[in-house]
């Protein structure tokens, strides 16, 4: 994994996305840290854009958008930050690890759904609790003609 962060990320051993696509800001992270805390940027960003994306094949690229699109900004740039450690090169490497697990998560089409019908007993049980419901509601109605 350290080896990543010099060189490209490597997603599956046939999708691996070079380290130049990838647009990298530094902050100071919040939180405990005693006096570090004030001097060392150690929150990391990552920024990507999925759309440029040469080595991202074009179905690939369609189930991120729709699953991760909300995560877009206007400019179609994926933000990840992580702040979690207080190391840069950590942080760094989480927020890789982040992208590969979004990747990872859309590498496969879903599967299409079966249609399936309901089974006989299903059925019949459905119908008596209808018909037993409808008798409950029909007992708490008052007689005709009072």
């Amino acid at each position: 994994m350290a080896s990543e962060t010099q060189q490209d990320l490597i997603v599956t051993p046939r999708l691996v996305i070079p380290m130049r696509e990838f647009e990298w800001s530094f902050a100071r992270g919040s939180g405990p840290g005693g006096q570090n805390v004030n001097k060392v940027n150690s929150k990391a960003t990552l920024r990507w854009r999925p759309f440029e994306c040469a080595v991202l094949p074009a179905d690939m690229r369609q189930r991120f958008v729709l699953r991760f699109g909300s995560r877009l900004t206007n400019e179609g740039e994926l933000l990840i930050d992580s702040e979690e450690y207080r190391d840069q090169p950590q942080n760094v490497r989480r927020c890789l690890e982040k992208l590969r697990e979004m990747l990872l998560a859309v590498l496969r089409p879903p599967r299409k759904r079966k249609p399936t019908k309901p089974t006989a007993g299903s059925h019949r049980r459905r119908l008596a609790d209808k018909k037993r419901r409808s008798d409950v509601k029909e007992q708490r109605r008052s007689p005709p003609g009072e």
